[in-house]
């Protein structure tokens, strides 16, 4: 079974006295909407720190800088007949710059759109369960002093 490991972040600002959270829609082929978290696979000699930013940019147009590790996401998936073990590594990040859905050139084919949602809704709103899980984690970490 081939492994892959990557990288993504809970990336959230503070904005009319809440906090919300920076998430993506990306480009399927089939017609079900899917938010997800920004995410990527750890290139060779990057950290996931790293790439959680590197991705958080990419897929956003937002800068970030690091606060903590949230935890990993474990899964199978297959591909091309194959199966593959994933682990997905999130960080919590705070948004310093850019602007949500400025995506660099070339990133469409990714992402179609990304946009800002309050972090309270991120369980109920995002498509899948370890990512509900991450933003659970960071609603606690905020809630515990975390990002000012």
């Amino acid at each position: 079974m081939r492994r892959e490991f990557s990288a993504g972040g809970v990336v959230v600002r503070r904005m009319r006295g809440r906090w919300w959270v920076a998430t993506v829609r990306p480009r399927r082929d089939d017609r079900k909407v899917v938010w997800a978290l920004p995410k990527g696979l750890i290139d060779a000699g990057e950290r996931g720190p790293e790439t959680a930013v590197r991705e958080v940019r990419e897929e956003t147009g937002l800068q970030a800088t690091l606060e903590r590790k949230l935890g990993d996401v474990r899964y199978v998936y297959a591909w091309e007949g194959e199966r593959v073990f994933k682990i997905v590594s999130f960080f919590l990040l705070r948004a310093t710059g850019g602007r949500i859905d400025d995506l660099p050139p070339g990133m469409e084919i990714e992402v179609s759109e990304a946009r800002w949602i309050p972090l309270d809704d991120a369980p109920a709103v995002l498509s899948y369960r370890g990512e509900q899980e991450m933003a659970a984690k960071a609603v606690a970490a905020l809630g515990e002093g975390g990002v000012s």
